[in-house]
C-alpha cells in the first residue's frame, strides 16, 4: 500500500491539480500545453507495462518495484529545475513514464494476488488504498509547500516521499509468496502458476471487453482529476476549498477500494462494478455550469473517487480471475496501457476543450457517454474459470 502510495501512479496526479493554475501563470504555457506533458508521462508509462509486467513475472516483483520508486523520485525531483522551455518540460514527463512504471500496481498487485485467493478483493483494496493515501496526503503537502515557497519546491519536497518513506519499506518488509506458500487456486501441484498465457489471453474476447472498458472510464475520468481544481474554482469557491474537494475524492476512492473489494470476494464483480461505474455520469452532471453549491461539488467529486477506486480494484481483480497467475504480469500491463494512455490523453482532452470554449461543459457531457459505454459493457464478460491444481483454465 505504501508503494503503491509514493509510486508513480497517484503522486503525479495528485500534484499537478495543485500546481496546473500556478504554471499556466508562471511560464504562460496552456492549459492544454501543461497536460501534454502528463500525457507524455501516462502514454509511456503504459507502453512499457507490459515489458514491466514481463520483468516482474521473471524476476519477482521487489528488484522492479525498487529501483522503479528510486527512478521516479529522482526523476520527479528534476521537475524542480525545468526551464522556461515546454520541450524541457515535456523530457522530464518522459523520463517519469520511462522509468516509474514499476512502481506502479502492474508490479505490487502480481504479488498480491500471489499471496491472496479467497479475500484477494479485500488485499487488493487494501493495497490499491495506496493512492487514497497520496489523495489525501500529496494535495495537502503540495498546497502547503505551494503557499510557503513556489510551484517547483512542490516536485522537489514531493520526490522524497519514494525515496525516503517507499524504497526503505519496500527493502526492509517485502517479498513474494515462496512456492509452498501459494494458495492452491494460484499454482498447480507442481508448483507451476495456474492460469492462460498471453498468446491465449489476446485471442479471448474477454481481454477486449476489459480493454474497451479501461478505455472508456480511463478517458472519462483521467482529465477530470487532472482539472477538478480548476473546474471547482469555476464555481467560485476558493483555492484552498477545491484543495479540499481534491482530498473528497481521495476519500471516494479510499471507500471505494474497500467496499467494492469486499463486495468482489462476495458476488460477481462485473454485476458490482457496472452500478458503480454510473455513479460518475451523475458527478458530471453536477459538474456542468458555474454556480453549483459547494456541497454539491463535493457529492460529485466523492461519487467520482468511488468509481475511480472501484475501476483500479476491478483491472487488477478480474485479470486475476479470468486469466489467472500464469502471466499476469504480462497480461495486467497490457490491460495497464488504455488505463495510463487514456487517463493521460483525457487531461489534455479537457485542457483543450476548457482552452476553446473557457469552461468544462462540454467534455463533461463527453465523459457521461463514456462512462456509460464502459460500465454497461463489463456485463458480457461472463462466469469466472476455474483454475485449480488439477485442470487449469476449464470452465465451470
Amino acid at each position: 500500500m505504501t508503494g503503491v502510495a509514493t509510486g508513480a501512479s497517484p503522486i503525479p496526479f495528485n500534484t499537478l491539480p495543485i500546481v496546473i493554475g500556478p504554471i499556466n501563470y508562471a511560464m504562460g504555457w496552456s492549459f492544454q500545453e501543461i497536460s501534454i506533458g502528463i500525457a507524455i508521462y501516462g502514454t509511456l508509462g503504459a507502453i512499457l507495462a507490459p515489458a514491466v509486467g514481463a520483468l516482474a513475472d521473471r524476476v519477482g516483483t521487489k528488484p522492479v518495484a525498487m529501483a522503479s520508486l528510486l527512478g521516479f523520485g529522482l526523476a520527479f525531483g528534476l521537475m524542480a529545475f525545468v526551464p522556461d522551455n515546454l520541450m524541457a518540460f515535456y523530457g522530464i514527463w518522459a523520463l517519469i513514464g520511462i522509468v516509474g512504471i514499476g512502481s506502479t500496481p502492474v508490479s505490487w498487485s502480481r504479488t498480491i494476488n500471489l499471496w491472496f485467493y479467497e479475500n484477494r478483493g479485500l488485499a487488493l483494496g487494501i493495497l490499491l488504498l495506496g493512492t487514497s493515501l497520496a489523495g489525501f496526503v500529496v494535495p495537502q503537502i503540495a498546497n502547503a509547500v505551494l503557499e510557503a515557497s513556489n510551484w517547483r519546491n512542490v516536485f522537489l519536497a514531493l520526490a522524497a516521499l519514494p525515496i525516503f518513506v517507499g524504497l526503505p519499506l519496500a527493502y526492509f518488509l517485502f517479498r513474494d509468496p515462496l512456492p509452498e506458500e501459494r494458495p492452491l487456486q494460484v499454482a498447480s501441484s507442481s508448483g507451476e502458476l495456474s492460469g492462460k498465457t498471453l498468446r491465449e489471453t489476446l485471442t479471448g474476447y474477454r481481454f477486449w471487453i476489459l480493454f474497451i472498458s479501461i478505455m472508456c472510464i480511463a478517458l472519462a475520468y483521467g482529465g477530470a482529476h487532472i482539472h477538478m481544481v480548476q473546474m471547482v474554482q469555476m464555481h467560485g469557491l476558493a483555492p484552498t476549498t477545491a484543495a479540499s474537494v481534491m482530498s473528497v475524492v481521495a476519500l471516494g476512492i479510499f471507500s471505494g477500494r474497500i467496499i467494492v473489494g469486499l463486495l468482489f470476494d462476495r458476488f460477481w464483480a462485473p454485476a458490482i462494478a457496472v452500478p458503480v461505474l454510473l455513479l460518475p455520469i451523475v458527478a458530471c452532471y453536477l459538474l456542468i455550469g458555474t454556480s453549483t453549491p459547494a456541497p454539491v461539488i463535493f457529492v460529485a467529486g466523492y461519487l467520482l473517487g468511488f468509481a475511480a477506486g472501484a475501476e483500479s480494484d476491478m483491472i487488477a481483480y478480474l485479470s486475476s480471475r479470468y486469466f489467472g497467475m500464469k502471466s499476469y504480469g504480462r497480461i495486467y500491463g497490457f490491460l495497464y496501457m488504455p488505463f495510463g494512455i487514456f487517463s493521460s490523453l483525457s487531461a489534455t482532452m479537457y485542457g483543450a476543450v476548457r482552452d476553446q470554449t473557457g469552461n468544462y461543459d462540454l467534455v463533461l457531457v463527453w465523459a457521461m457517454a463514456l462512462f456509460f459505454v464502459g460500465g454497461m459493457i463489463l456485463l458480457l464478460l461472463g462466469r469466472y474459470p476455474v483454475w485449480t491444481p488439477k485442470t487449469e483454465g476449464a470452465a465451470q
